[in-house]
């Protein structure tokens, strides 16, 4: 099989992830941080290695500052209802995942609000302006995601942080399909909450993600319970990462994330996202030239794009294509993946679209099979 659905989870994993889960079931099968014997210690400073790595990777202020979570999904909703309360109001962009809009959604059923701010491909001074356009006095978070995942947009979230700090606004930005892609700098940047998905462009395991912030007392707490410190109280600690870690940790991914990490750094960032974007363009040109193709975006580059394509064929349905394209042995996605807000931008809500996404294992002969069949199904 060709795998391009690497939007949705990237395939393969490295050996050295592969290796490191293997690794972990055989030696921390214990419950980190619950006892005091060798391989409880063992599986805790290996947590704390992927912490390290995490923090290091991001440039955040410290290890403590990383809390694991199932996904990005759960990370984004430890910010979003932790922060706002009713009465209060959020600012999104039109592009957002359902990971950020229906939490949002149910927020707004005690009296929280939200406004939508268009988003101008190409002209981030536009897109900024919007922003500031939105801002109110009671507006307590900007959610804001980093590039879309339908349409490679990129957000220039970095300005947008700093126009938030400016009203003192915090920002969470979704990094679900720019971690691992995309530099992302805490320091620099000036991101308060930073959700992170480890599945993706990270290479680790599924069901692993991160909540990352130099302080996360500010979040009222959705889940409580045993965090294997200070056992004697029955508040929840008030401290990263504790506060957002109840219960055992899913120990074989972290394992695995942090060798996806160490991956990814090995590899380069830049390397792997000049790797990916490479190989969107060359689709996008042969693409531009096949009969009934229909593109939604200028062709993608640095700095407005994530190396993500999406298009449709003529009004066949885009589940459609990807059903012909998977008989064909090419793996895609088709549809609204999770996003109505970003094909309701495009206007491809009936139709939804054909998603490509390539990985740093992905190659230009794949492309060119990929193209092949494309043409015997148009």
């Amino acid at each position: 099989m060709i795998y391009l659905d690497n939007a949705a989870t990237t395939y393969p994993k490295p050996n050295s992830v592969q290796n490191a889960v293997n690794t972990a079931l055989k030696k921390y099968g214990a419950n980190p941080g619950r006892a005091g014997h060798s391989m409880s210690l063992a599986a805790a400073e290996e947590i704390y290695r992927c912490r390290t790595a995490a923090a290091g990777f991001f440039n955040a202020p410290g290890p403590e500052c990383v809390a694991f979570t199932l996904n990005c999904t759960h990370a984004l909703n430890y910010v979003i209802k932790g922060l706002l309360k009713p009465g209060d109001h959020a600012v999104v962009s039109c592009l957002e995942h359902n990971a950020v809009m229906r939490p949002l959604q149910k927020l707004m059923e005690s009296g929280v609000t939200v406004t939508r701010v268009r988003v101008f491909p190409g002209d981030n001074d536009a897109t900024v302006d919007a922003f500031r356009s939105a801002l109110r006095e009671n507006t307590k978070l900007i959610v804001c995601t980093h590039a879309s995942n339908v349409w490679g947009i990129r957000l220039p979230v970095e300005r947008i942080a700093a126009l938030g700090h400016v009203y003192g606004i915090p920002i969470a930005v979704d990094c679900a399909q720019s971690a691992g892609i995309l530099p992302i700098d805490m320091a620099d940047s000036g991101f308060d909450y930073l959700c992170v998905a480890g599945h993706k462009g990270l290479y680790g395991p599924m069901g692993t993600g991160m909540l990352i912030t130099p302080d996360g007392s500010e979040l009222s707490t959705m889940i409580e319970g045993g965090t294997g410190t200070n056992s004697i109280s029955l508040d929840q600690p008030q401290t990263m990462p504790d506060r957002m870690e109840s219960g055992t940790q899913n120990m074989m991914g972290i394992a695995g994330l942090r060798a996806g990490i160490e991956f990814v750094k090995s590899r380069g960032v830049k390397t792997i996202y000049q790797h990916e974007m490479s190989l969107v363009q060359n689709l996008y040109r042969r693409l531009a030239e096949m009969k009934n193709v229909k593109l939604y975006t200028p062709e993608p580059d640095a700095p407005y794009y994530a190396p993500v394509l999406s298009f449709n064929v003529g009004d066949i349905p885009s589940e459609t294509i990807a059903q012909k394209l998977n008989d064909s042995g090419i793996a895609v996605r088709a549809g609204l993946h999770c996003s109505p807000a970003a094909h309701d931008f495009m206007g491809t809500l009936t139709q939804g679209a054909v998603r490509v996404c390539p990985s740093a294992f992905s190659n230009l002969g794949e492309m060119n099979n990929f193209v092949a069949a494309l043409r015997k199904i148009i």
